[in-house]
């Protein structure tokens, strides 16, 4: 899965639910320099090496995780209401309906991440069986270009250049309780390049606990949805996406490469999956 070193690696924490629905291709080049993308060193004694290399996504305080999921629900929804607002043949009574479902029963402000993780996990199940079920699983790449419009506005920019998406994609993995680590890349690369490993997808985890349950999966592959979300996500802020695949001893992963583009008609990202 990885070279890099195991201090690296933000483990994947406890808090998980039992409920998870369908979510999250370049060639690696040497061995990878690990380190943290979070918030930098910037008081008291240089911090240890084990230190350095700890995500700092870990300890992400409770109303920044009910803050994400909110997020992503809104991205999620307003990008399939931006879609459907576009086709002729929207079968508007069913969208209705399946808005009341989404929005049904709403966490208060008080509102743990448990409750709008649900919520998330129950609307993005809806919209999917919703899409799939009346435009096949292709309409997925179009609803991941219509919630890439809406990420582009909503989504901060933090002045990381490449490192930006890269951290998106790393909160995400935190939410799930996912492994992961930071590539930093070629010294010297600076913000053109940052690079993430997910060395165990925590989405698999809460499939397989839904699918025990009895919850009703759309996708064979949590993959076929996260990539084209998280690909088109990349490119709305105006960088290049690329990711493999991966699956070994640690389960299933990923690997994500974030670079400015070259030139405005920069190559589109490949894909391949490694074993």
């Amino acid at each position: 899965m990885s070279d890099a070193p195991a201090a690296g690696i933000a483990r994947g924490g406890s808090d998980r639910v039992a409920a998870c629905t369908d979510a999250a291709d370049a060639p690696e080049t040497g061995r990878p320099a690990t380190a943290v993308l979070g918030v930098p060193h910037t008081a008291g004694p240089p911090p240890e090496p084990a230190d350095r290399l700890r995500n700092t996504y870990r300890s992400m305080p409770e109303a920044e995780r009910s803050a994400l999921w909110r997020q992503r629900l809104h991205e999620a929804e307003s990008g399939l209401t931006r879609l459907l607002a576009t086709r002729p043949d929207t079968p508007l009574p069913d969208w209705f309906a399946l808005q009341s479902e989404i929005f049904a029963d709403l966490p208060d402000a008080t509102g743990s991440s448990r409750d709008w993780q649900r919520v998330f996990f129950r609307g993005q199940a809806l919209m999917e069986r919703f899409l799939v079920s009346r435009y096949g699983e292709d309409a997925l790449t179009t609803w991941a270009r219509s919630i890439a419009e809406v990420h582009r506005a909503v989504e901060p920019d933090h002045g990381r250049g490449a490192a930006d998406p890269v951290h998106r994609i790393a909160r995400q993995a935190e939410l799930y309780g996912s492994d992961y680590e930071f590539d930093d890349g070629v010294e010297g690369e600076g913000q053109t390049r940052a690079a993430l490993t997910l060395t165990h997808c925590a989405i698999w985890d809460y499939r397989e606990q839904a699918r025990r349950s009895g919850v009703r999966l759309t996708l064979a592959s949590p993959c076929a949805y996260c990539t084209k979300a998280l690909s088109e996500n990349i490119r709305a802020k105006g960088f290049e996406p690329s990711h493999s695949l991966r699956t070994g001893p640690t389960g299933h992963g990923c690997r994500w490469e974030v670079t400015v583009p070259a030139s405005a008609d920069a190559p589109s990202s490949s894909s391949s999956r490694e074993r």
